[in-house]
């Protein structure tokens, strides 16, 4: 279940980050942080129709696009679609695929071990890392 942040506290990370917290911001933050699992700029939209009408797909972008910049949430262009997903959980973590349900699920950095030596060729920034798969019955 994911965290219900206040508006206020979602205004103060907002503020934090040097982003202006304008409505339109405020309401597609809440949707990335609270309510949406993985979106797509689509799928923000349509919360927004729902909840907060007459906002544009293009605001969305930009919307989307401000918070990206600002890292209080992560962009991914997944192998598995065409479009891009954002992601509340800005800290470094690998992602695992269901391949029944089309879920990602979010995993800890820590369960997967990674040794890359390209250190003398390559300055890493980041790494990410998709596994793909169904998961087990409990």
């Amino acid at each position: 279940m994911k965290a219900k942040l206040t508006t206020k506290s979602l205004i103060g990370r907002l503020e934090a980050a040097g982003v202006q917290p304008t409505a339109q911001r405020i309401a597609v933050f809440q949707y990335v942080m609270c309510e949406g699992d993985h979106p797509t700029a689509e799928a923000v939209k349509a919360w927004m129709d729902e909840y907060f009408p007459k906002m544009s797909l293009a605001t969305v972008y930009n919307t989307l696009r401000i918070l990206v910049k600002a890292k209080l949430i992560r962009e991914f262009k997944l192998p598995h679609t065409d479009k891009v997903v954002y992601d509340c959980n800005i800290k470094e973590h690998h992602h695992f695929l269901d391949e029944d349900t089309g879920k990602l699920i979010d995993l800890d950095s820590e369960t997967i071990k990674l040794n890359p030596r390209l250190k003398r060729k390559y300055r890493i920034t980041e790494t990410h890392v998709l596994l793909r798969g169904t998961r087990r019955s409990e």
